[in-house]
């Protein structure tokens, strides 16, 4: 006897044109919906024959309609954008977000899940230090509790809303070559600790060879280094012969514009700097910040997407790279010459008060 394919929402959805979550809160009866649209699903679950089991309502009334969102920090405006365009898709299905920041720890980041999973919460989204090792994350995994990452590269059982933090990168290097450059440095806060720091060395350091330049300088400073320009001045003063500096995110960027400042540096003639994540700030600058400019309220929208489809049953495929551009600014540009007088390694570290700003890791 031939086995008989078993129709699953996904079939209705479908066929009535509309995504799995709108058709289970029609058939479902709960939730808003058009009359035009309800009429398509209650139709295409009639010709499909169709019908919810009992024990999937009694599931589906056991939900907590919560999803946990874990993050890297509440401060910065990269996370906060991509938590805002998750929170309104989500909204718009019923469902409430539980926000929670680990300000880059580990161990919170572990502690917090634990916590949110203590809450039943239906799903996840996740930003976090080390998805690869984490233990809550694979409780997660082995409770059948969908999750999707946000701006993590992909990683084995779980899909990622991100961007290519590798080939973001290799355009950086490929930049600088067009632009003359030969000596140039990479600029990371926690980078044993960030996947994504990690990569965009990899992609950059990669593409560099590609183009023929020396290997980029791995510049791994502290947090009190990234927020005082004072001491990173000292930091960039042990590397003279670098004319151009790619930093991890766009607030490393701007702090080495303040230290270059600090000791008589010129931006982009002395030094050209690229950030990434093309924060707004970094339009308001005197000297506009050139960047890689991702879309993090698209990825967050992308990940929420993706996390209702696993919520209602469907399946939580693979996600394609989000678009990123290259934001010119005005910190990029040839290398000055110099002459025998001009040797900028010669700048003191500034004796100026140090000052303090607050830097956020991408």
């Amino acid at each position: 006897m031939a086995n008989k394919t078993r129709i699953t929402i996904k079939d209705v959805a479908r066929a009535a044109g509309c995504g799995v979550a709108t058709a289970s809160r029609v058939l479902n009866k709960s939730g808003s919906a058009s009359s035009e649209t309800r009429e398509r699903v209650e139709q295409a679950a009639r010709d499909l024959g169709f019908a919810f089991s009992a024990t999937g309502r009694a599931l589906q009334s056991r939900k907590s309609m919560t999803v946990g969102c874990l993050i890297p920090s509440l401060a910065n405006p990269v996370f906060a954008e991509a938590v805002q365009g998750a929170q309104e898709e989500l909204r718009k299905e019923g469902y409430q977000l539980l926000v929670a920041s680990s300000n880059y720890d580990g161990e919170t980041d572990n502690e917090i899940l634990s916590t949110l999973l203590a809450k039943d919460v239906d799903g996840l989204l996740v930003t976090m230090v080390d998805p690869q090792d984490s233990s809550a994350l694979n409780m997660a995994l082995g409770r059948n509790v969908p999750t999707c990452l946000m701006f993590h590269d992909p990683l084995p059982g779980w899909p990622s809303a991100h961007v290519s933090n590798a080939e973001a990168a290799a355009e950086v290097a490929r930049r600088f070559a067009r632009y003359g450059h030969q000596r140039t440095g990479f600029l990371a806060l926690r980078f044993a600790t960030s996947d994504r720091s990690r990569n965009r060395f990899d992609g950059f350091r990669a593409e560099c060879a590609s183009q023929n330049l020396p290997a980029p300088e791995l510049i791994e400073i502290t947090e009190t280094e990234a927020n005082t320009p004072s001491i990173l001045a000292q930091r960039l003063c042990e590397h003279p012969e670098l004319t151009a500096i790619f930093a991890s995110n766009d607030f490393l960027a701007i702090a080495v514009q303040k230290a270059a400042n600090l000791m008589g540096w010129h931006v982009p003639q002395d030094l050209s700097v690229v950030g990434f994540d093309g924060i707004e700030v970094g339009r308001l600058l005197d000297r506009p910040l050139a960047t890689i400019e991702t879309t993090p309220e698209a990825m967050g929208r992308q990940a929420a997407q993706t996390l209702l489809d696993g919520l209602q049953g469907g399946e939580m495929a693979e996600l394609t790279p989000l678009p990123f551009t290259f934001r010119v600014g005005a910190t990029l540009s040839t290398p000055r010459t110099k002459s025998p007088d001009d040797d900028r390694g010669a700048a003191q570290s500034p004796s100026v008060p140090p000052f303090t700003s607050n830097v956020k890791q991408g």
